[in-house]
């Protein structure tokens, strides 16, 4: 190896004169990493980091899984197909027989199976396309504090405005509505409810109406059975359809593979994206109710709309994971774990209270500064985690969901010491 390429792998200056401002993570998780395996992540110092993040729930089960990486060298060393468009493959054909028969048969849903791009913004823009196709409509309502990607599509349906902002241009196709719990003493779902069956409401009829059940990047809001059931009611009524954003709050993280199994409803258009290849690698579909598959041949595509590495190991995943109960189960164990731990966390900190739901938790701190220090202290600690919400005040658990209890009470342990000296420094600085 060159010298100078052998002096880099430790030299951050190279991020900083060649990659482009818009990295985010890395500015305040500056580690080079090398190498990981399960919930441990290691740099090039041989540092190891304890990983709460996940790939921001890419990493469901975990990095390297052996069984998933087995298959994918095994599929490498033998030449299986690696890009193939939307070609007949064998490693797509195993992949959605195991889907069908592990995920789809077994709770009952009939929907079709469409690769898009390999972007999670990828797939809500084919759902909001299929929509208005299907509906022949032009308006989607969603709702604040959503998050659904920064393509153009998906922009206009995300509320954070710094995301927005950075189109520099207008977002248009959408209404945004209150999401459940947003104002106090409103009923979010009433007043949606008010305004459609208003001639002077003022919302043009829906192509659908778009959600996620937890809000990842908005704050771990938490959407009730209730508020869930009222919201598919309307769209029913409304002769428009449900889409339930599954991008980041599907594949397990609610302690169900859908966030809604437990909701007493069937979307209409169901995005996912992340975890789906189990691995890290790109893949992105949308799941549709057969009526609603209206796109003509290559009326949404692109160039990667399958990947072939991630079917090898997508298909694992769910074969290993999801073929019986047995994970479902231990994940309610965990969670419990999970919230155990944080409400101790958040006992530590007035006014601070827990938030989402399964393995999908974290703590509102009532501040963006609070919790950034606490982050950065966490990482200092040797452990990775992040923060979300409008002003980024929830400490935000998205560890992998097969991260063993000893390991999970090591970084709880390490979030709690960070939360403890932060709280301790603002109370010198304070006197």
């Amino acid at each position: 190896m060159p010298k100078d390429m052998a002096q880099s792998i430790d030299d951050t200056d190279i991020f900083t004169r060649r990659e482009s401002a818009a990295r985010s993570y890395c500015r305040g998780i500056p580690a080079i990493f090398t190498s990981a395996q399960g919930s441990i992540m290691r740099d090039a110092e041989g540092r190891e980091h304890i990983d709460f993040l996940a790939g921001c729930s890419s990493l469901n089960y975990g990095h390297n899984d052996p069984d998933m990486k087995a298959a994918l060298i095994d599929h490498l060393t033998a030449d299986g197909i690696a890009h193939g468009l939307d070609l007949h493959t064998d490693a797509k054909a195993r992949f959605l027989d195991a889907f069908e028969r592990h995920i789809l048969t077994p709770r009952g849903m009939d929907h079709r199976v469409m690769f898009t791009g390999p972007t999670g913004a990828n797939a809500v823009e084919a759902a909001m396309k299929m929509a208005r196709k299907a509906t022949g409509r032009t308006n989607i309502i969603a709702f604040t504090n959503g998050f659904h990607g920064v393509t153009m599509g998906a922009l206009a349906a995300t509320g954070n405005g710094y995301h927005r902002g950075g189109a520099s241009m207008d977002t248009q196709g959408v209404t945004r509505m209150p999401y459940d719990g947003y104002a106090d003493g409103v009923d979010s779902a009433a007043l949606l409810e008010q305004m459609l069956s208003d001639r002077s409401g003022g919302i043009d009829a829906p192509a659908a109406i778009m959600l996620e059940l937890v809000q990842g990047e908005g704050g771990l809001n938490a959407a009730s059975p209730e508020f869930v059931q009222r919201v598919a009611r309307i769209a029913r009524d409304h002769d428009a359809l449900l889409i339930i954003d599954d991008i980041q709050a599907g594949c397990g993280r609610t302690g169900r593979f859908f966030s809604f199994e437990e909701m007493g409803v069937t979307p209409d258009l169901v995005p996912l994206a992340k975890s789906i290849s189990g691995f890290g690698l790109p893949l992105a579909m949308v799941l549709v109710r057969p009526q609603h598959d209206l796109f003509g041949p290559a009326e949404h595509n692109g160039t990667f709309r399958g990947n072939n590495h991630a079917f090898v190991t997508a298909r694992v995943a769910v074969e290993k994971f999801w073929s019986d109960d047995a994970f479902q189960t231990d994940l309610t164990r965990r969670a419990a774990l999970i919230e155990r731990r944080l409400g101790a966390i958040a006992a530590m900190v007035p006014g601070a209270y827990l938030k989402g739901r399964g393995l999908m938790r974290g703590v509102d701190v009532g501040s963006g500064e609070l919790a950034g220090a606490i982050c950065k202290r966490a990482y200092e600690g040797g452990l990775i985690i992040e923060t979300s919400g409008n002003e980024d005040q929830v400490v935000k658990v998205l560890a992998p969901l097969t991260t063993p209890d000893a390991l999970f009470d090591k970084g709880f342990d390490i979030l709690e010491a960070a939360t403890r000296a932060t709280l301790s420094d603002n109370a010198i600085a304070a006197e």
